[in-house]
């Protein structure tokens, strides 16, 4: 396996959990580079469900080294509850399995405090975040006023530092007529789980240039999509961090020569988080995935926004990505459709446009060209090859990839390790 960095080509939730999971078996190394807890990536394992936000999908395989890189945002206790989670559900996770950067910077709990109550303040214009602390985190990191995971190696100095950092929060809280954070009990609660995270800490920009210097085959796990990216998404209403594929190499210290494939997962049709403007939204679409059960956050449990397939967002991904293959997931959600609506272009006036405007006021005014599929209705949850599925499904699939200007390269019609295709 080649050093892959896999990406969301649309708003997130693609499935890249599964896709990683998938992927690892031929890797040595998955790196997190960006993004906090405000992800989530759901892998089903012999039947077995697992909710990862910050490690690594690659810490479910044996033999596997887990990277969580400079360019994440860590919430040390929402960190060390997922460590002693997956431990609960028999997963090792030793500092033999998992090295966590020691320049990543840390989310605290005024964070989460802020984040929330400026979602408040902002009213029907709020963003949607999840209100994790993910953007005051970053906020700080560019007012370089932020705390690093190499400060909790020494707890005395760390213990200032935070105190520091939480009072000035409660000034801005209570500025804002939000409810202070309880310094006492948080500080408290936060050096217990600094003690966890300490053992995991180092040079991981070091370690992974000597692994790969070797015979070592990394994966590079993606967290939210394209259009969260804070340069290159619907901005404002996008995350933090560089979603992007040179958000891997920002997040890890690993240079682009050392990277040989970019792999794109999408879902068969379209999905979004949070506010902001979604062209194909389609409510009927959404209203029949959710009855399914279907397409609700792993992070926030919020209902997805669910619309038809978007070439047109996606080949702007594969621009910005420099996107070779396509994973295609969630298939079988459409299994019992009876035609399939793709959007092939948008209409802004009379104005046909093959890739989106980054002006926000011009993207909510698109109206989406259409192009209709017939459904194959049938269940793809079986297949185990591409001959295995129906040949209108195949169709299918082979329109969306030459649509985006990408191969076609895996498929996923099911959560599960052996409901995946390989090309």
């Amino acid at each position: 396996m080649a050093n892959t960095i896999l990406v969301g080509a649309q708003w997130g939730d693609e499935g890249k959990g599964k896709i990683i999971d998938f992927l690892t078996e031929t890797a040595d190394v998955v790196v997190r580079s960006q993004g906090g807890n405000n992800a989530g990536h759901t892998v089903i394992v012999a039947g077995k469900k697992y909710v990862l936000h910050l490690i690594p999908s690659g810490i479910l395989r044996r033999g596997k080294m887990c990277v969580i890189g400079n360019g994440v945002v860590i919430d040390a206790v929402s960190l060390a509850g997922e460590i002693e989670g997956l431990r609960k559900q028999g997963i090792r996770v030793t500092p033999r399995n998992l090295m966590i950067s020691d320049c990543a910077h840390l989310t605290l709990p005024s964070h989460r405090a802020l984040d929330r109550a400026k979602e408040v303040a902002k009213g029907a214009g709020k963003i949607g975040t999840t209100g994790r602390g993910i953007g005051p985190t970053y906020s700080e990191k560019a007012a370089r006023t932020g705390l690093r995971t190499g400060e909790l190696l020494n707890p005395k100095r760390f213990a200032a530092r935070l105190r520091e950092r939480l009072v000035e929060a409660n000034r801005q809280l209570k500025a804002m007529g939000a409810q202070p954070v309880n310094i006492a009990a948080e500080s408290r609660q936060y050096l217990a789980a600094a003690k966890v995270i300490a053992p995991f800490l180092g040079n991981t920009v070091v370690f992974l240039h000597e692994m790969l210097d070797g015979e070592t085959h990394a994966l590079f796990e993606g967290a939210q999509g394209t259009f969260l990216d804070i340069d290159h998404g619907t901005y404002p209403y996008v995350t933090s961090s560089n979603t992007t594929a040179g958000g891997a190499c920002t997040g890890s210290g690993v240079g682009p020569n050392r990277i040989h494939k970019v792999l794109g997962t999408i879902k068969a049709y379209t999905t979004r988080v949070g506010e902001g403007p979604f062209p194909t939204e389609n409510q009927e679409l959404g209203d029949f995935l959710h009855g399914l059960g279907r397409e609700f956050g792993a992070t926030t449990g919020r209902a997805r926004r669910c619309g038809w397939f978007d070439a047109v967002c996606v080949r702007y991904a594969g621009i910005v990505n420099g996107i070779d293959e396509l994973a295609v997931t969630n298939v079988d959600g459409l299994d019992t459709m009876k035609t399939i609506n793709v959007c092939v272009a948008y209409k802004l006036g009379k104005k046909r446009l093959d890739h989106p405007p980054t002006d926000l006021d011009a993207l909510a005014r698109c109206v989406p060209v259409y192009e209709t599929f017939p459904g194959w209705q049938s269940d793809t949850t079986a297949a185990k090859k591409w001959a295995d599925l129906p040949p209108k499904c195949r169709a299918y699939l082979q329109a969306i990839a030459k649509l985006s200007n990408a191969k076609l390269g895996i498929v996923s019609v099911g959560p599960g390790r052996e409901q995946t295709i390989l090309l």
